[in-house]
């Protein structure tokens, strides 16, 4: 009995698995991988695009404290969740969008959509997709007006006339595409969508730049490949089945590198609390993602159905979650099928 002496039980309740890895350790990577967007928005829609990225995430910061140190809760902006939100409200919204309404969005989406609901993991909502959808709702005119890259100044002004007639009449690859156009006709061929020269939102244009933040996420561990691969693979192969264009396959690619689509599956889509967290449950999202996605952008009245496909299938986790949960272990099915056959017996007895 000599050498358990020095042993101590520790009675507690559960989980008893323990991680190195902290909320604010996983923030953290996903404010690296957001980075290389971060670059190209503000390469080509000036410093502005980095200027207004802070001011979102200070907002955020104060919003939150703000909330809780008024309900009495202890601080939360350790855990850096409010500054990837205020990152990710920044980047879906175009480099021209006024300071004040950038605040309103991040009040929205902290306090409305995460902190009403009870804080981080209590929220079945993304809160920036819901901050961005509200503000689509509150300010649509602001929301569309794209500045053309390489026109803006430090402030997100128009460096001519020419540009502000670009910056209001000019397709972006969505708007294109929504047309039933190739916005290859428009730009420099698919190298444009996949480097970012094209107009849209500071954080979503540039493609590779999503897919380098995407794989250093996959690399650390940070999200499973399941919800970007059958997100994107079921994008891919809607567009390429039903194209709209002449080209099916540029038709499919121009799908997957336009719009906020590489945004939505590598940064949207995987939020811990906002998708399910079983294997089938995450494929089952990212193909139900894709297939909203698709049929909002052929049929829907916006160019974009990325953000709104995610909001709808966040509703759906708990359902998705339910059907998807796997049995018990040493549990049979055939056990699984008499205790259902006793219980519904025993309701009726």
């Amino acid at each position: 009995m000599n050498e358990f002496k020095d042993l101590r039980l520790t009675v507690a309740s559960s989980p008893h698995v323990n991680s190195p890895v902290d909320t604010r350790q996983l923030m953290l990577d996903v404010l690296i991988a957001l980075v290389p967007a971060m670059v190209m928005g503000v390469y080509f829609f000036g410093p502005r695009a980095l200027v207004l990225t802070l001011v979102s995430v200070v907002g955020c910061e104060v919003f939150e404290f703000g909330y809780r140190k008024l309900m009495k809760k202890p601080g939360a902006l350790g855990d850096l969740s409010a500054a990837v939100t205020g990152v990710l409200l920044a980047f879906v919204w175009p480099v021209s969008i006024p300071y004040w309404t950038i605040l309103v969005g991040d009040f929205f989406a902290v306090v409305v959509v995460k902190q009403l609901f009870g804080g981080l993991g209590k929220n079945f909502l993304n809160p920036a997709l819901a901050g961005r959808a509200f503000m689509a709702l509150s300010f649509g005119s602001m929301m569309t007006k794209y500045i053309k890259p390489g026109t803006a100044n430090w402030w997100g002004i128009p460096n001519s006339i020419d540009a502000v007639t670009d910056a209001i009449t000019t397709a972006t690859p969505m708007g294109a595409l929504h047309a039933g156009d190739l916005p290859a006709a428009d730009y420099n061929g698919l190298v444009d969508l996949l480097v970012g020269n094209v107009g849209g939102c500071i954080g979503e244009v540039s493609a590779i730049a999503l897919l380098l933040g995407g794989v250093y996420l996959i690399l650390r561990g940070v999200i499973h490949i399941r919800i970007p691969l059958s997100y994107l693979g079921t994008v891919a192969l809607l567009s390429l089945v039903f194209p709209q264009g002449n080209d099916p396959v540029l038709w499919a690619l121009s799908q997957l590198l336009g719009g906020g689509l590489m945004l939505g599956a590598f940064f949207m889509a995987t939020d811990y609390v906002t998708s399910p967290c079983t294997p089938k449950g995450e494929m089952v999202f990212g193909v139900g993602c894709g297939l909203l996605t698709v049929f909002m952008r052929y049929f829907g009245g916006s160019a974009e159905g990325v953000s709104y496909a995610i909001l709808l299938m966040n509703i759906c986790v708990p359902i998705i979650e339910k059907v998807t949960r796997p049995g018990r272990f040493g549990v049979s099915r055939e056990d699984r099928k008499a205790a259902k056959a006793a219980k519904k017996g025993g309701d009726k007895a």
